[in-house]
């Protein structure tokens, strides 16, 4: 089988980028698998080529290239086909549309998947009769912004399947999207197993790791270390991950930390990535967000035989973790609960290494060889029912000519925002 993945930009960083990689790897062990994508900007992508994985784009971004295009007049003119309500869309472009036209127009494969919401529409919208056409999911429906959702109700209608990385979000879309006929699967991300030995359970840390940002609550993670150190001073906590480019949230955290007093007591570590050879070194993993589309660091703490303390958030924990065993589940913003949760663990050695041992254990199914398995089955019974190609008859015709209203009625939206700003007029 020959599979073609879409990716935004495969030389940067970023938990799809990272998934996609896994997966794409794991395929390829069996299939014929290529990776697109449709910017380049460095010319090793940062994660190392996936093995057996052929690598393309579309865009050449490296300024020191001779086939840089990012100065190009049609890479200035805006984008038309790519979703204004994808968060990217500022860096698509008239070129864009016109090379993922070219290239899905003429792509000789028997699946074809988008791994964003604006590439998905490409896909829908562009991809030539014959291959299955999926879009990947890697953020929950909830977290897209109106203007998204009513376009992918409106484009999502041509594709074979829609993938989501938990079940409940597979829900939302089955449920709040109307797409019959559409295929809604959900497939967790696939996370190797680290190569070295698992944490022992003995080391007098806590860990977090992910972004700075507001939605990972690490404000609520420092106040509930706070009531730890208080009885329990012989335990740290380390947090990983890079703030924004304003700096602010991660200030506003060491500022909280120095307050409380535990400048010596919270360490924030930076980005470190990949996180295999940290996990080990401590002995509970912290999770404290508002929500999380998956949990990706909670599967790689459990893989390296860290016991996760998270919050019940929307959506992936509670489809990760087992509360009480092998890990802990607190509801969402709740300081208190989170304290003392963490300290059931770090007073109960025995309790602790057990979770540990079954977090290990619970994890192995989130290994990438069975995750590829499912992958594999659902295009192979999308491909015997036959691919919807481009659309064809009148269940076709019937969303193209929805697409076309929609793409009116945002045109006129637009221009009249834009003339309320003076501009254009």
């Amino acid at each position: 089988m020959h599979i073609s993945f879409l990716l935004h930009n495969a030389y940067g960083i970023g938990g799809t980028i990272r998934t996609t990689f896994t997966l794409a790897r794991t395929l390829a062990e069996q299939h014929d698998v290529e990776i697109v994508s449709v910017f380049r900007h460095r010319d090793v992508p940062k994660f190392g080529a996936p093995e057996g994985v052929r690598m393309s784009h579309l865009v050449d971004l490296r300024r020191e290239s001779p086939g840089y295009e990012g100065a190009a007049a049609e890479h200035a003119a805006p984008a038309s086909v790519f979703p204004r309500g994808d968060t990217r869309y500022r860096q698509y472009s008239g070129l864009t549309d016109r090379r993922i036209a070219q290239h899905l127009g003429t792509l000789d494969a028997d699946v074809v998947v988008g791994t964003r919401p604006g590439l998905n529409v490409h896909i829908s919208r562009q991809a030539r009769c014959g291959p299955v056409r999926v879009g990947q999911e890697h953020l929950a429906l909830e977290s897209h912004g109106y203007r998204l959702r009513r376009e992918i109700a409106h484009r999502y209608g041509l594709l074979d399947a829609v993938t989501t990385v938990t079940e409940a979000d597979a829900r939302d879309y089955r449920t709040r999207l109307g797409l019959p006929g559409v295929r809604i699967e959900a497939i967790p991300n696939g996370v190797p197993e680290p190569a070295g030995p698992p944490a022992d359970g003995g080391a007098r840390w806590i860990v977090a790791a992910g972004r700075l940002h507001r939605v990972k609550r690490y404000d609520l993670l420092i106040r509930a270390f706070a009531e730890v150190a208080a009885v329990r001073p012989e335990w740290r906590l380390r947090i990983y991950g890079a703030g924004d480019a304003s700096g602010n949230e991660a200030a506003a955290l060491r500022a909280l930390a120095d307050g409380l007093g535990l400048r010596e007591r919270v360490l924030f570590m930076g980005a470190v990535d990949p996180m295999e050879t940290e996990w080990p070194k401590n002995s509970i993993a912290a999770v404290t967000s508002e929500r999380e589309s998956f949990g990706m660091t909670i599967v790689e703490a459990m893989r390296s035989g860290v016991p996760v303390v998270s919050t019940d958030c929307p959506y992936g924990p509670a489809e990760i973790i087992h509360d009480g065993t092998d890990g802990r589940l607190v509801p969402p913003g709740d300081t208190a609960a989170f304290a003392q949760a963490l300290l059931g663990l770090i007073d109960d050695d025995a309790l602790r290494c057990r979770m540990g041992r079954a977090a290990r254990e619970s994890a192995a199914r989130f290994d990438p060889a069975p995750i590829a398995e499912r992958h594999v089955r659902l295009f192979t019974e999308l491909a015997a029912r036959g691919g919807r190609g481009s659309g064809s008859g009148l269940r076709g015709a019937l969303y193209r000519s929805r697409s076309g209203v929609l793409d009116l009625a945002y045109a006129l939206r637009d221009k009249a925002a834009g003339a309320i700003r003076g501009e254009g007029v």
